[in-house]
């Protein structure tokens, strides 16, 4: 099956996202969980060791500056469903424009990151990775913090995790999901528009909704 940007973009708009059994695999399957994940916006949560983290600002954050990269290094695990057709399709969608990555550097190195689709005002988390301790919860952070400045309304995480839940995430049914998701492609939302915030502004911020 070849992913074409039209196919993945239908696949979003009505709530199913594609996966492979393993790297190797030439086969794609659609997921349409009955339980999805989502991070409410004004919900995340920052505990203190991650706000201390953040407000020494020893990482450089980006947006968009190593797609490629980003998916590269969340596939790079024992288990993972990302195969030669979803990157290879998650790198048109970029050149597109609607999908996008936060990084995050210690010096020269890539150390955390995560990506995603867009899709009118939703965000659709595919993965995310880490190096270094607490790095995804940074890139994490970011990201929340940018889909708020760029009005979107809906964050996507597909599956709960105890990871994902720690930081705010809560778990849905698939009917609501699909409720938000409607509403959300209703609007429209620029993710490369908001500029990254400093530390400090971005713990003021997340703090006060959170």
């Amino acid at each position: 099956m070849t992913l074409t940007p039209d196919l993945l973009l239908h696949a979003y708009s009505i709530g199913v996202f594609p996966m492979s059994e393993h790297r190797e695999d030439d086969e794609v399957f659609w997921v349409d969980p009955k339980l999805r994940g989502i991070f409410p916006l004004d919900q995340f949560h920052i505990s203190r060791s991650l706000a201390k983290t953040i407000r020494r600002d020893n990482y450089e954050i980006t947006v968009n500056r190593a797609f490629a990269e980003v998916v590269e290094a969340c596939a790079e695990r024992e288990e993972t469903w990302i195969n030669e057709d979803i990157h290879t399709g998650y790198q048109e969608l970029h050149d597109l424009g609607h999908a996008h990555s936060l990084e995050v550097w210690d010096q020269n190195r890539l150390v955390g990151g995560v990506y995603g689709v867009s899709l009118g005002a939703g965000f659709f988390g595919e993965s995310m990775f880490s190096r270094q301790r607490d790095t995804s919860k940074i890139a994490l952070a970011y990201l929340i913090d940018r889909l708020r400045q760029a009005g979107f309304q809906l964050c996507d995480t597909q599956f709960l995790t105890p990871h994902l839940a720690s930081l705010g995430a809560i778990e849905i049914s698939r009917a609501a999901y699909k409720a938000r998701l409607q509403q959300a492609l209703q609007h429209e939302a620029d993710f490369s528009a908001p500029q990254l915030p400093s530390p400090r502004l971005l713990l003021q911020r997340m703090t006060q909704t959170s």
